[in-house]
């Protein structure tokens, strides 16, 4: 009898903090703005040279005053060229790019110091993301028309690759609610074709369609703000 009402007892507990735990979530949606810019074998030698609108959506969701879920989606086209450029190699190609990319992200966002969201006074702290990301582009590749044309793009489909996210920011939060923030990410895409410098599928065997350093996977960056609103239930982690 005694065993059965401990049973009770802890199944009871187990179900209150389970139930506390579930209703104690606290959660943002909000929109990125901001610009990107990529990084491969076409184009400027700069990493970071933001030079195409970029926008997105964002949620998080606010586990402890230090860890969030965050997934969001974005959308940006790559644009690059070389006729600026200081390389002369590069130069003397001009070549361009332009390529759409629609990204969905999913990861954990820690903060360097405890944020906690129903300060009434003004918080802020360094953060920094790491996840995964599924993004879609167009697949092409170029073929010379002489020394002096520029050469032709020829589409060959749409394509789905992973790439892996590193998110740098600093959020403050003026007041419990809303969030704001400045970011910058980069992705490591698997692959080397967003400047089809590398196709890939029925012309990844024809070496007259490659060029650059095809050792090397390309790379896009978003820069920008963000501005987030919350919701939802008290957190356990927060003062009342």
């Amino acid at each position: 009898m005694i065993k059965l009402k401990i049973h009770k007892l802890v199944f009871t507990l187990f179900a209150y903090f389970n139930l506390v735990t579930i209703s104690a979530q606290f959660h943002e949606v909000g929109a990125f703005i901001g610009a990107s810019n990529y990084i491969g074998d076409i184009g400027t030698d700069k990493y970071i040279d933001p030079n195409s609108p970029a926008f997105g959506i964002v949620y998080k969701w606010n586990a402890t005053d230090r860890f969030s879920l965050r997934a969001g989606f974005s959308t940006t086209k790559l644009k690059e060229n070389e006729y600026g450029n200081s390389d002369i190699n590069r130069f003397s190609r001009s070549l361009k790019l332009e390529n759409s990319i629609q990204e969905a992200m999913a990861g954990i966002e820690i903060n360097f110091f405890e944020f906690n969201l129903h300060n009434e006074t003004l918080s802020f702290t360094p953060y920094v993301f790491y996840g995964i990301s599924y993004f879609r582009y167009n697949q092409f590749y170029l073929t010379p028309n002489g020394p002096f044309d520029p050469p032709t793009y020829n589409n060959y489909g749409k394509d789905e690759k992973i790439a892996f996210p590193l998110i740098l920011g600093f959020k403050v939060n003026p007041n419990p609610l809303f969030v704001l923030a400045f970011e910058m990410g980069a992705r490591y895409t698997l692959t080397d074709n967003l400047d089809g410098s590398n196709p890939e599928n029925e012309f990844a065997d024809n070496p007259t369609y490659k060029f650059g350093n095809i050792m090397n996977n390309d790379w896009y960056i978003f820069t920008g703000l963000t501005i987030s609103f919350t919701f939802g239930d008290l957190p356990c982690y927060c003062k009342e």
